[in-house]
């Protein structure tokens, strides 16, 4: 029997403390592909949609694929643009026409009038297509995962590793688990626990610390015959949603208490651990003294300013981080993105090779990482800021950053960007004739999924917090939603669940 599924991708990743709305350009400006448009773009790289394909080729099925889309980490979704792109997905639902349903989503999204963008993505579709129809999920594992995304969805599949390298093999994961379903093998459907905390300590790293035997267990435990996934979110911190934090979900079928039960002990760890950080936050002070200090000869000191992360809906402007850099005289490095459209708006009527001055960066909320910086420098280039990436995540995908500009200042390269994106690829620098291999310093906006890219060349890695909007300093930001107590708000909250 040939199967008949439809899918879709339809992913954000809300920031509600930003000030800048999600509106239809910010998916523009990150990608909306269409049917067979986005099968040709994204099903040989690192997707979820690449895994769809993938099943839909072992499996015989018949895809039929409604739009991929997705805006950049950012402030609500505006409802027009959410009916945009969500109407044809649930248009192309009908009745009795698709034996399965199988969705890329991110499970962070908020909307201007819901908070649970994701569960009413699902909810549509689900009154659409009714109750029988199964339909399967995947997210990333910085959802805010709610009791309606878990109750509608038979199965989730959220990735395993971050940095997310694993997004196509999540895509076929899931893809297998609904063809199971479809022939009427098994009869899943999933369960989910939470625990009172904004995040998981860690931000869900996957390369060191307790993640790794977290998911170890959650491997064994889909050994058992009626367990087809085990997703362990991280949570996203910067939504001040009810449905916030760390959740652990079992996708299985038969008794709900064993399952209930295991989810149980590995939320039970995060809540038990959530004093353990890994990584040191430094000042910008602190990592200007280590990047004066320190010898390259093994490769460049990498700099992460975590807060002003535009992953997770930084503005990517700020500047405290390249100040203390600039003020340090720190030789041979460069820096990037810096989010300025002013200035590179300014930059283009000049011609490479000449002397200027501008005020870059701080113009969003200087409360957040600092004011502009009035600087004087070379202009190196300019350009659209068109690029293809070739790592571990960006690899064969094309992005932009929009008209971009690279300005020399001291010993610096700053790459200037029209549209926020977080650094994640080496093509992010060097399609701009930025060599980061022969940098003594890189400092870059990311807070974590760089390091696929850059720690294969680094000499070492630290991490800042430069004081922009993804702060780690949580009592900076006016949580009005979230449910209280909550850890780390209150900090000196019991340490038993009672």
């Amino acid at each position: 029997m040939t199967f008949r599924v439809l899918t879709a991708e339809l992913a954000h990743e809300t920031n509600t403390f930003s000030c800048r709305a999600t509106n239809a350009q910010s998916f523009k400006d990150h990608y909306v592909l269409m049917g067979n448009d986005a099968i040709r773009a994204r099903s040989d790289a690192n997707t979820e949609l690449a895994g769809f394909t993938d099943a839909g080729r072992e499996f015989g099925w018949q895809i039929d694929h409604v739009l991929s889309a997705a805006a950049g980490p950012g402030g609500k979704v505006e409802r027009a643009p959410f009916e945009w792109l969500c109407d044809p997905i649930v248009a192309a639902a009908e009745p009795g026409k698709f034996d399965g349903i199988l969705l890329g989503l991110h499970g962070a999204m908020v909307l201007d009038f819901c908070e649970d963008g994701d569960g009413e993505v699902l909810r549509r579709i689900r009154a659409s297509v009714g109750a029988e129809t199964p339909i399967a999920i995947t997210l990333d594992p910085h959802a805010n995962v709610s009791q309606q995304m878990a109750s509608l969805a038979n199965i989730v599949v959220s990735f395993r590793t971050y940095p997310h390298v694993d997004m196509r093999e999540t895509g076929r994961r899931a893809g297998a688990i609904l063809h199971r379903t479809m022939a009427g093998e098994i009869r899943p459907y999933t369960v989910m626990v939470r625990r009172p905390m904004l995040e998981e300590t860690n931000g869900g790293r996957t390369d060191v610390g307790p993640m790794i035997p977290r998911l170890t267990a959650a491997s064994d435990y889909e050994t058992h015959e009626d367990v087809f996934a085990v997703s362990i979110n991280a949570g996203f911190a910067s939504t001040d949603v009810g449905d916030v934090g760390p959740t652990v979900l079992v996708t299985g079928q038969g008794d709900p208490g064993p399952h209930i039960a295991f989810a149980d002990t590995l939320a039970d760890d995060i809540w038990a651990r959530r004093h353990e950080e890994l990584n040191e936050y430094l000042t910008v002070e602190a990592a200007a003294a280590v990047a004066i200090g320190f010898d390259p000869r093994k490769g460049p000191l990498v700099i992460a300013d975590y807060a002003d992360n535009p992953g997770a809906g930084g503005y990517g402007d700020s500047t405290a981080l390249l100040s203390a850099l600039l003020q340090a005289g720190v030789p041979n490095a460069c820096f990037g993105p810096m989010v300025d459209g002013a200035a590179v708006q300014a930059l283009h009527k000049a011609k490479p090779g000449a002397q200027v001055q501008i005020a870059l960066g701080g113009k969003t909320d200087p409360a957040f990482g600092g004011g502009p910086l009035v600087l004087k420098g070379e202009l190196v280039s300019i350009s659209d800021g068109q690029y293809v990436g070739d790592g571990p995540i960006l690899g064969g995908l094309h992005r932009s950053y929009g008209p971009s500009a690279v300005l020399r200042v001291a010993d610096m390269e700053i790459l200037i960007v029209t549209i926020a994106k977080q650094m994640l690829d080496l093509q992010q620098f060097k399609s701009f004739g930025i060599l980061p291999e022969c940098k003594g310093v890189i400092a870059l906006k990311s807070m974590q999924h760089f390091r696929a890219a850059f720690e294969p060349i680094a000499g070492q890695v630290i991490v800042c917090d430069s004081g922009a909007l993804c702060t780690l300093h949580y009592d900076r930001l006016p949580y009005r939603n979230v449910p209280r107590p909550i850890f780390p708000l209150d900090r000196d909250w019991p340490a038993a669940i009672e």
